[in-house]
């Protein structure tokens, strides 16, 4: 059995870790028993998620291929599958891929480009664990490298040629590019040309919805042309992929894209939940619940107007600004240490031992730190999840 097939299947035995050494919870304590700092999912909230993003893409058409680099989680990933249709996952990275291919999950995208020979070697090597394989190219050389690892392990990978639509990272910039880069993926074996990929994510945690909507309307300018010179070239463009929490009804309203990758409206950040909807109302209160949550313990309160929890930098990350107190406005984090997290507490109300729920300030690299999810439901945990693909960044 592969390693870390294996190692998936011992994480899921919770009978043999013990709580406080191996893992922060289980099933059937109180949420006030969970050892901190630790990761919990709030159930209700996360399946309300689900469903609402299922049900929107299934009105308006469109495939929803979650973004797993967000959670990390082949748990969730199944969640998103069972409660929300979604059609498979994208990751950034093959270590990502591999883990939810041998997972289970049978709709794998790398969104991302893969050169390295050992990479590329791996990826090929995906469709043997019943995965359909996609992964983006912007180079006509990578055709090559491509083709060659297919034909050895005599499978297929399918291809998204990745425009640059306004995020200034990969990508090519113009339809001739697509068009010769698609007609080489059709002429060489063991790869088929799949689609375009077209994800703005520069865009994504920008305030304004108008703000959002000019950048996309040039992405999507982009992404035509590109697909009405693929079908004079002859060329059938089967998926028109992106689209994010920030801008999925702006793709899903384009006539031009079919398939969406949001991630974050699962769980929802302090980042994210700041960005504003059409009406000018905060994301968080109305579009999407926060339902991912940083748990933390008061462990001093020598200051009369500070309380010091368990949860500093080695708990999150705070790329994107530091973590909000959920639900109360009588106390704020401040700031963070290593180990630490400084908590304004100007009436002195939090007790030792008190816990906080946390939201964290960026998601996806929080969850990248943690070994586990904890959910909860009616103030009961009810499931610990690995966080399967935690550190695969490689």
């Amino acid at each position: 059995m592969d390693e870390r097939v294996r190692e998936m299947k011992d994480m899921n035995n919770l009978d043999q870790y013990e709580v406080g050494f191996d893992i922060p919870a289980k099933p059937g304590m109180n949420e006030a028993d969970i050892q901190t700092p630790a990761l919990i999912l709030d159930l209700d909230a996360l399946e309300r998620n689900i469903v609402k993003m299922g049900d929107y893409a299934k009105a308006h058409g469109m495939r929803h291929r979650v973004h797993g680099k967000m959670h990390k989680s082949v748990d969730v990933a199944k969640l998103q599958e069972r409660l929300g249709g979604a059609i498979g996952v994208c990751c950034q990275k093959v270590s990502e891929a591999e883990v939810f291919a041998r997972g289970g999950i049978k709709d794998v995208l790398v969104s991302n480009q893969v050169r390295d020979p050992a990479k590329i070697d791996r990826l090929a090597r995906l469709p043997k664990f019943g995965a359909r394989t996609i992964v983006c190219v912007d180079d006509l050389a990578n055709v090559a490298e491509l083709s060659a690892a297919a034909v050895r392990h005599g499978t297929q990978i399918d291809c998204f040629i990745e425009i640059d639509c306004g995020a200034g990272r990969c990508g090519v910039n113009s339809s001739d590019a697509v068009v010769a880069i698609a007609q080489a993926v059709e002429a060489a074996d063991g790869l088929s040309f799949t689609g375009i990929q077209a994800y703005q994510g520069a865009m994504q945690h920008m305030d304004s919805y108008e703000d959002r909507k000019a950048k996309l309307d040039i992405a999507i300018g982009m992404v035509s042309d590109a697909v009405s010179a693929l079908s004079d070239a002859g060329i059938t463009c089967e998926l028109v992929s992106g689209g994010g929490t920030g801008s999925y009804y702006f793709e899903s309203n384009s006539g031009v894209y079919n398939e969406l990758q949001c991630g974050s409206y699962a769980f929802m950040d302090a980042d994210y939940g700041r960005i504003l909807d059409k009406d000018g109302k905060r994301i968080d209160q109305g579009e999407w619940e926060n339902a991912l949550f940083l748990l933390t313990s008061v462990m001093s309160h020598t200051k009369s107007d500070k309380a010091i929890v368990d949860a500093g930098l080695k708990a999150q990350s705070v790329d994107s600004g530091l973590p909000v107190v959920f639900g109360r406005d009588d106390v704020e984090y401040l700031k963070c240490s290593d180990e630490h997290g400084v908590v304004g507490d100007p009436s002195g109300v939090l007790a030792i031992n008190e816990k906080l729920r946390l939201v964290p300030g960026h998601c996806d690299p929080t969850c990248n730190v943690h070994d586990w999810y904890v959910g909860v439901r009616g103030g009961k945990v009810e499931c610990v999840w690995p966080v399967s693909a935690r550190g695969r960044a490689y």
